[in-house]
């Protein structure tokens, strides 16, 4: 998004004001751009592409406004034909929302390119966070090459998507609770069941548990868990853990003092998951959302660092043969859940 929004910047040839990041999401963050970034490398990596500043101008803080919902996925046209005669009435141009407002393809090679250096080299994350970061990487190296797993199994996703396949009745009433609460998530009866034969759902820490096991990894393989707090808590992590004894996660690596400048800010905790992701020699997401794809971007970029995106909707078909007794756990279910992600190898959904 902020790297779209540098880009609208330049197309529309308007100095940004450092983007407010989202503090009414569900986790309710109030960090600010410089908590997460590094906002004065943002500004001077940015100085030959877009003039960037802190704050508005006081000379503009009464100046006449437009609040406006760009259109999604809008090319250079639309914003030179539609959104620049704005500037004719108004002095400022207030981006009312800022996911998915530019298209992806079939923009000129300048702008492309703008966007992929802001992304991956304007935007640095704030030095407490990076030193942090970079220290758990060394701490997850110790103990060998590791998998960076990505286990969208938290409260907020569950209750987004309506996944309630392995939790009680008690826990699936609290999510469906929880979404029919959330005003700004329009869909609010999900069949939990169809949402999972679907893809639709993240991979629970059980059948990723499978799932690694079947690729052949041994249980001496290091996994660290990069995610907020599991839903259920050990309860559901227990099968996982049996699996593969050495689970990591940043409260197991870094201390509590460590943690603490971090610890009340889900965003700043992310990122600290995002570092060591993206460093890690195997990254696999259980759900395919928007951190999970900007680390698999983020690995391209640094060298085609191996990737595995699961392919879930068949993936639970073969797990509930399991379940049922129609298939073994063993080389057969191994077998097939092998040559599947090969052929997703073959056409570019793996990396």
């Amino acid at each position: 998004q902020i790297s779209d929004m540098v880009a609208v910047a330049r197309i529309l040839k308007a100095t940004l004001i450092i983007p407010e990041l989202d503090k009414k999401s569900f986790w309710l963050d109030k960090s600010n751009f410089s908590d997460v970034f590094d906002e004065e490398h943002f500004i001077r990596y940015l100085a030959n592409d877009v003039k960037v500043e802190k704050n508005l101008p006081k000379e503009l803080v009464k100046a006449p406004k437009s609040v406006r919902y760009f259109k999604s996925w809008s090319g250079v046209d639309y914003y030179q034909n539609e959104i620049s005669p704005l500037w004719e009435h108004r002095q400022v141009i207030r981006a009312a929302k800022s996911d998915s407002r530019l298209a992806n393809n079939f923009l000129p090679p300048d702008i492309q390119k703008l966007r992929c250096r802001t992304f991956f080299q304007a935007l640095r994350f704030a030095p407490p966070i990076e030193a942090l970061g970079n220290l758990l990487v060394e701490r997850m190296k110790s103990f060998g090459p590791y998998i960076a797993l990505h286990l969208r199994y938290e409260k907020d996703m569950l209750a987004f998507s309506g996944c309630t396949y392995g939790l009680s009745d008690t826990e699936s009433e609290e999510l469906a609770m929880i979404r029919g609460n959330t005003t700004y998530w329009k869909v609010k009866d999900i069949d939990p069941l169809e949402q999972r034969s679907h893809g639709h759902c993240p991979l629970t820490p059980k059948e990723v548990g499978m799932f690694l096991s079947a690729l052949g990894y041994p249980s001496s393989t290091p996994v660290y868990i990069a995610a907020g707090e599991i839903y259920g808590g050990e309860s559901h992590m227990v099968d996982l853990q049996s699996r593969f004894p050495i689970l990591m996660n940043k409260e197991k690596l870094a201390s509590a003092e460590e943690l603490r400048p971090f610890s009340q800010y889900a965003s700043q905790m992310a990122a600290l998951d995002y570092i060591v992701s993206v460093e890690s020699d195997v990254f696999i997401p259980s759900y395919s959302g928007n951190m999970a794809r900007a680390v698999a971007g983020h690995r391209r970029f640094h060298g085609h660092r191996k990737t595995i995106s699961p392919d879930r909707k068949a993936l639970v078909h073969l797990f509930d043969k399991v379940d049922s007794g129609l298939l073994d756990e063993g080389k057969r279910l191994s077998q097939k859940i092998i040559e599947m992600h090969q052929k997703r190898y073959r056409t570019g959904h793996e990396s």
